[in-house]
């Protein structure tokens, strides 16, 4: 699974993106959080408060109960603003 980090996420996991392999079960992007918060204090801090961050499964934006599964790309980046 491609997992994508954009804006400030970017900045506190210290990282773009990565191929991560998740623990079986992990069925939803909520499961997916909660394993990727394990993964670095900075990951924790990127997913602290989750009604700041946005995400896209396979470039169709979801929620946390949103499925995934192996060979998906996930994006998470923060609510976008137009002007």
């Amino acid at each position: 699974m491609k997992v994508l980090y954009f804006a400030w996420l970017k900045a506190k996991t210290g990282i773009g993106e990565e191929d991560i392999a998740p623990p079986d079960g992990t069925a939803t992007v909520g499961q997916l959080v909660e394993f990727l918060k394990a993964r670095s204090p900075g990951h924790a801090a990127a997913f602290e408060t989750m009604s700041a961050v946005r995400v896209a499964v396979n470039q169709d934006f979801g929620n946390l109960d949103t499925p995934v599964k192996v060979g998906d790309e996930v994006a998470f980046f923060p609510p976008v603003t137009g002007g």
